[in-house]
């Protein structure tokens, strides 16, 4: 069964509730979904989770939260748990991406953990891959990714029935927000070498249908290059998310290469 291309747009830390209301209204209604070819999810600050779900309920788009606690519940003074998300209506969550690993220093390990809580609170988790401009200069790009997934496996052997058990995103971090892209012979090289790595690790069934995104300076100028590659299944979108013309034309050139 041919893997369902996702569009998912971070909106990080930016908005305001008028902003949100704005911005969601503009994409909702700016989606055909007669020609939509895959999954749209907007994934806006925790305050606006709620607003977002109820102007996007009954249509083609999904919402998202964009980190999640260690835990499942308890003194935690500040933390949102897997199981609020999903009791606010969230069908998938981003874990590991490369703002929270740097900035809030969370491991490879913290990651797969969190990934195995979204799965028990019935949440996709959207896990971030990615190497540093050093690391790519210095040739370490396919060691980093494999490290990254190594705690990953076995909770991915556990929760093994694709497509929607677990989603992976490709975001080489010097190409997060900068402008910069990485070629699309690095994107497809890197895609190609995690698509293999679960095969050899979980079983070549089960790696072909789960969905690998791409993220880092996607634009509606080279999402379609992008999206044709043979093992990219859509995009993480950051900047380009939060202006609906740009997040509208990325959504549209996933529908024209499908």
């Amino acid at each position: 069964m041919p893997r369902q291309p996702m569009v998912v747009g971070n909106w990080k830390m930016n908005g305001t509730r008028a902003f949100a209301v704005q911005l969601t209204s503009a994409i909702r209604d700016g989606i055909n979904a007669s020609t939509l070819a895959g999954e749209v999810l907007l994934c806006p600050p925790f305050p606006y989770l709620e607003l977002v779900h109820g102007l996007v309920q009954g249509t083609a788009i999904q919402i998202g939260g964009q980190n999640h606690a260690d835990r499942q519940n308890g003194p935690c003074t500040g933390e949102v748990s897997a199981s609020m998300l999903r009791d606010l209506g969230c069908r998938a969550v981003i874990l590991g991406h490369s703002e929270r690993r740097t900035l809030f220093h969370e491991s490879d390990t913290l990651v797969a953990d969190k990934a195995d809580l979204a799965l028990q609170a019935g949440l996709t988790p959207i896990v971030c891959l990615g190497e540093t401009l050093q690391q790519r200069q210095e040739k370490e790009t396919l060691t980093v990714i494999r490290h990254q997934l190594q705690p990953l496996l076995p909770h991915m052997a556990n929760h093994p029935q694709p497509p929607d058990s677990w989603i992976l995103a490709y975001e080489p971090v010097w190409a997060i927000g900068t402008g910069q892209n990485a070629q699309t012979e690095q994107i497809q090289e890197v895609h190609a070498f995690i698509r293999q790595l679960l095969q050899e690790e979980i079983g070549s069934t089960i790696a072909s249908g789960w969905r690998i995104l791409y993220g880092g300076s996607v634009t509606p100028g080279n999402a379609a290059d992008i999206f044709s590659l043979p093992d990219v299944d859509g995009g993480l979108i950051g900047g380009a998310s939060l202006k609906a013309d740009s997040f509208l034309a990325i959504i549209a050139a996933l529908s024209n290469h499908r």
